[in-house]
């Protein structure tokens, strides 16, 4: 339900715009009787759309307008006036304003002219999540013999509805090959929906993928439909699978093998229809010897197996890639177009990219863009890590300058670098950078990170 926001200096007029917007057109509403209250509210609520008025004492119409344009709001706004002063409302469309109507008009007109607003900032928003999608599925470009083979896998795959577990190093482009799964496969419309298994607090986990009953627990005020379900006929994605608490793992399992589900706080038990591809950077046959990943779901979850291979693997694509982000990355800072160098070209394809692998490369090709003011990327724009042989992914432990060094300084400066290598292997997952590290827990890594100056960031 569309949140609108009814800006007027006299509240009975506010507040009675608001219940006939609610009566009519179905919107949830809030009020705001001045201009500062206006943007204290936008500063802290969802807002979808503002109804304003221009003429208001102390912050009035126009004031909002500009802060909005100072913040890069994308909220529509529309201004109304009793005075029939049309120029004015010319003026506020000039600072941003979506349209204009006067006070007397019916209010089914405003109400249609709310979702004319609303319709055209969906739309909006659908080209920029289009466009950053084109950018994303650069991941899975390339004609690479590893890529190729992912690709035909990918097609063979698709219209299977069981299980497929997607395996790779972080920034390879999992979620892409789930998608890739997705839109070759399900019926055309379906939802495909991702689940991060390592972004969710323990204590939420359940609720997000099976959905709660209101009075569920403390906070439950209404009933909540979960991963599972929002997914209806389509794909749920559930990446990172391997971090799971076994409590959830067990009940993934039941869910999985069963094909329904109840809800957190509930006995009814409700149809899951969903296909699901899982997702880890983990070794999850270790993980099942070491009792850390339940081994009935391993099986259950690794029917099928697509591995994304890693970007080092597949140097040959880099150019392409570089290439396309290069023209994204200038199309979304809004300069010039720019060519890739040979000698740049050349440089980024020595690079072995065990950082990040696909999102590191990407990464670095924005940072040509700013480096960079020609009209080609030189090899002097690449960033000093890639350009001076591989960084530290593959460099010496040891700085390269180490005279006059101590054996201690050299040894802590050493122990750094495995450290900072370690967290950027895992993405700065403590938990799982001090199990790669065989420390005994979190706790053991935070002490050196702390002893040795490193940032958790």
């Amino acid at each position: 339900m569309s949140r609108v926001l009814v800006v007027d200096d006299v509240p009975a007029v506010a507040e009675g715009y608001a219940y006939d917007l609610r009566r009519l057109g179905d919107f949830r509403t809030l009020v705001a009787t001045g201009g500062r209250e206006a943007l204290d509210v936008l500063a802290s609520e969802a807002v979808d759309c503002v109804i304003l008025d221009l003429e208001m004492p102390g912050v009035d119409g126009f004031d909002v307008l500009e802060e909005l344009a100072r913040r890069d709001s994308e909220v529509p706004v529309i201004v109304y006036t009793g005075t029939g002063d049309y120029e004015r409302c010319a003026r506020a469309i000039r600072l941003g304003a979506y349209g204009f109507i006067d006070k007397a008009e019916p209010m089914r007109r405003v109400v249609q002219e709310i979702r004319s607003a609303l319709e055209r900032g969906r739309l909006a928003s659908e080209v920029e999540r289009l466009r950053d999608r084109l950018d994303e599925d650069a991941g899975l470009l390339g004609t690479s013999g590893p890529m190729l083979e992912l690709k035909e896998r990918i097609a063979r795959l698709a219209p299977i509805p069981s299980p497929v577990l997607v395996l790779g190093e972080s920034g390879t482009g999992k979620e892409l090959v789930a998608r890739r799964l997705h839109e070759l496969g399900r019926a055309e419309g379906t939802p495909f929906v991702a689940v991060n298994g390592a972004a969710l607090p323990e204590n939420l986990v359940e609720s997000e993928l099976f959905g709660h009953e209101k009075g569920a627990f403390t906070g439950a005020d209404r009933l909540r439909v979960g991963a599972f379900e929002a997914a209806g006929r389509g794909t749920l994605f559930l990446d990172e699978v391997g971090e799971l608490a076994a409590a959830t793992q067990a009940k993934l399992l039941r869910v999985l093998e069963e094909r329904e589900l109840t809800r957190v706080g509930g006995t009814r038990t409700v149809e899951v229809a969903c296909r699901v591809v899982a997702a880890t950077h983990r070794d999850l046959e270790a993980d099942v010897a070491d009792g850390r990943f339940r081994e009935d779901l391993f099986y259950r979850l690794n029917v099928h197996v697509l591995r994304v291979p890693a970007l080092r693997e597949r140097l040959s694509d880099v150019p392409l890639l570089a290439d396309h982000f290069l023209a994204a990355t200038c199309r979304r800072f809004g300069v010039a177009p720019r060519k890739l160098g040979p000698g740049a070209a050349e440089l980024l394809s020595a690079h072995d990219w065990r950082r990040n692998n696909v999102r590191e490369l990407r990464n670095a090709v924005e940072r040509m863009v700013i480096a960079g003011d020609g009209p080609v990327v030189e090899a002097a724009d690449v960033p000093p890590e890639v350009r001076e042989g591989g960084g530290e992914g593959r460099g010496s432990l040891l700085p390269a300058d180490r005279e006059g060094l101590t054996y201690q300084e050299l040894k802590e400066e050493a122990e750094r670098r495995i450290v900072q290598d370690a967290l950027r292997r895992h993405d700065g997952h403590v938990t799982e950078t001090a199990r790669a590290l065989g420390l005994a827990d979190h706790s053991s890594l935070l002490k050196i990170m702390r002893r040795l100056g490193i940032e958790r960031g």
